[in-house]
């Protein structure tokens, strides 16, 4: 069986990190699916998925590593294309990815005690994200 939902969300662009755990739990809860996987997916060149300790200190962090491995003020090609500025944008969002997958049973998502789901906003000016969300798996009642 199959299911597909979208999350929406709106960011602020510049490194915004937002928990979606709830919202992927959510969805996992009101579906028909008991035991399966659930396919995270983001549609866009500029943003990302993880997981990570959802805590102030990695919150801070996160960026900084971003920072020192894909310098926003560097030269990049992309930006004398298309002069918008976020060639580094779409580098950060390749190396992170864009999608996540993770298995669920009994409607329960299989993550570590502090691991939680975040989606990874590299764009440098906000956006409205509809990230897709497809279940796949069995109901077992």
């Amino acid at each position: 069986m199959i299911e597909l939902y979208k999350i929406e969300l709106n960011t602020v662009g510049k490194n915004d990190i937002v928990d979606i755990t709830g919202d992927v739990k959510a969805i996992i809860r009101r579906s028909q699916i008991t035991d399966g996987s659930a396919l995270i997916f983001v549609p866009g060149a500029t943003g990302a998925l993880s997981t990570v300790e959802y805590e102030p200190g990695l919150l801070r962090d996160l960026p900084r590593l971003m920072e020192k491995l894909i310098p926003e003020k560097e030269h990049y090609h992309h930006n004398e294309t298309w002069h918008d500025g976020n060639g580094h944008s779409h580098l950060r969002a390749t190396l992170m990815g864009p999608s996540l997958t993770v298995p669920f049973s009994g409607k329960e998502m299989i993550l570590g005690t502090w691991q939680q789901i975040i989606f990874l906003e590299f764009d440098n000016k906000p956006h409205h994200r509809e990230l897709v969300v497809q279940l796949m798996g069995e109901r077992l009642d």
